[in-house]
């Protein structure tokens, strides 16, 4: 059986290999607008091998129907192929411990509300409640820009190894499946990791919320 694997085409699609099932989520959101949980997944493909749309200009979203090869689309990969590690800052915490890594994050949005945000609980989280929260908010960055350690133990959500299209956002890659760059550089793998969809981002092929400005939809 072939190898669950991520790879990147230069100024290509994402060829995922080794039966990937392939999901679509969406964020729920309050009234408000704020992210609180992810929907369901509904299966998408399930097949051996399929290519992904990375310029963002494909009429069969989110696969790639060739489109890149016409549109201009610059897929160079600038993003890090260090750890994460050694990136993040540490917000701090008590009885908890959080880092953000600002460079990867994709703007969910499930890290605040119209109340507060990490940057400002990780200063009460002598609260157990708020504590818990922090770890939710953690939990639920589909990036891992943000992630954290309790008891000296890094703490991450049990996902499954799959590939799951965030509705007008990036691609989520769960579960650890390795991710290479066209020039054969690997990324860090890592348990979650998201991927430019839309063609617009500076940190190619990791996603960095350009999609928002850009109005992406698919």
């Amino acid at each position: 059986m072939t190898e669950q694997n991520v790879t990147i085409k230069a100024n290509g699609p994402y060829v995922v290999a080794g039966s990937v099932p392939l999901v679509r989520r969406r964020p729920i959101e309050t009234e408000h607008g704020e992210p609180i949980a992810w929907s369901n997944p509904e299966p998408v493909d399930d097949g051996v091998a399929y290519a992904l749309c990375r310029c963002g200009g494909s009429g069969n979203k989110p696969f790639c129907d060739g489109t890149h090869a016409s549109n201009g689309f610059d897929g160079t990969e600038t993003a890090p192929t260090d750890d994460y590690a050694s990136r993040a800052s540490e917000l701090g915490g008590t009885g908890i411990t959080v880092y953000d890594d600002r460079g990867i994050c994709a703007h969910a949005g499930f890290c605040g509300n119209q109340a507060t945000n990490i940057w400002e609980m990780v200063d009460s989280t002598d609260d157990t409640q708020v504590r818990s929260q922090v770890v939710a908010m953690v939990e639920r960055c589909p990036s891992g820009a943000l992630s954290c350690e309790i008891d000296g133990s890094r703490v991450e959500p049990d996902l499954p190894r799959q590939v799951t299209v965030i509705t007008d956002g990036p691609l989520w890659v769960n579960g650890g499946i390795p991710v290479t760059r066209s020039d054969g550089e690997p990324l860090q793998t890592r348990n979650r990791a998201t991927l430019c969809r839309c063609g617009q981002s500076a940190n190619k092929p990791l996603c960095d919320g350009s999609h928002h400005e850009a109005g992406f939809r698919g």
